[in-house]
């Protein structure tokens, strides 16, 4: 579902990522760890064209992301079109950016009627069904200054969703939250992942790496430094750095 080849990133004379490949099957959950620093929000902010990468490619559903080849040349997307394609990528961020005026059920419901073009009544209809998915249905007339930080997530999650995404990125989401509060919204992630969404996140969490990731990527310094099953990476984990790493996480 996501192809990332020898992906560079720079910001001035910092080069954030440097010749990062990974690839994302559908339905595959890829957790990704390092250190603060490491380029880890920076690469998913490339697979959803937030950032503009320096070189390599990035596919997803098999298409070019950002870019189109004419001539043995890539060329920039327009806006429009670009706009249509982070359409199929969600993206839940560590701060959840709801609209404050708007209500929980207002919030999930921008998306499909501003970009969707769908009716009212049927993206009243979806953002329920999505709220009521995400444990939130109860609290769909509450405004985000109404929620708990966790509650916010959990709308910020369904709003992702009601554009019917491809593959969802999470960047740290629970990193703002009380620690009481994670697991809510913990939970709400471990249901996408069962439902089969293909998904990367940027997380801390160990545990919910272990237990529901497919396939685990330490990035340090721009390189994905080791890589493998959650569980065997976890357990005996060979490099230094990521030792290290493992160490103050855990």
């Amino acid at each position: 579902m996501v192809e990332i080849r020898s992906v560079r990133k720079r910001f001035g004379a910092l080069e954030v990522l440097k010749g990062v490949s990974l690839d994302v099957p559908e339905g595959g959950v890829v957790c990704v760890v390092g250190p603060s620093g490491s380029g880890k929000s920076t690469l998913l902010r490339c697979v959803n064209r937030l950032e503009t990468i320096d070189a390599g490619r990035i596919k997803v559903d098999g298409e070019l992301i950002g870019f189109e080849e004419r001539d043995g040349r890539l060329r920039h997307l327009p806006p429009a079109r670009l706009n249509r394609q982070r359409q199929n990528i969600g993206m839940v961020f560590q701060r959840f950016h709801l609209f404050p005026h708007r209500t929980a059920l207002e919030n999930v419901m921008e998306g499909p009627l501003i970009v969707g073009g769908v009716s009212r009544e049927e993206a009243r209809r979806q953002a329920e069904e999505l709220l009521d998915r995400v444990g939130m249905a109860e609290r769909a007339g509450h405004y985000p200054g109404q929620l708990s930080g966790g509650q916010q997530q959990r709308v910020a999650i369904a709003r992702s969703l009601a554009m019917r995404p491809k593959v969802m990125l999470f960047d740290e989401p629970t990193s703002a939250l009380d620690p009481e509060l994670v697991q809510e919204v913990l939970a709400v992630m471990r249901d996408l992942a069962a439902s089969g969404m293909t998904m990367m996140v940027v997380t801390h969490e160990m545990g919910f790496a272990r237990e529901v990731g497919d396939h685990l990527v330490f990035i340090d310094d721009g390189v994905i430094v080791e890589q493998g099953d959650p569980r065997e990476v976890l357990a005996d984990p060979r490099n230094e750095r990521f030792r290290a790493f493992l160490g103050r996480v855990l």
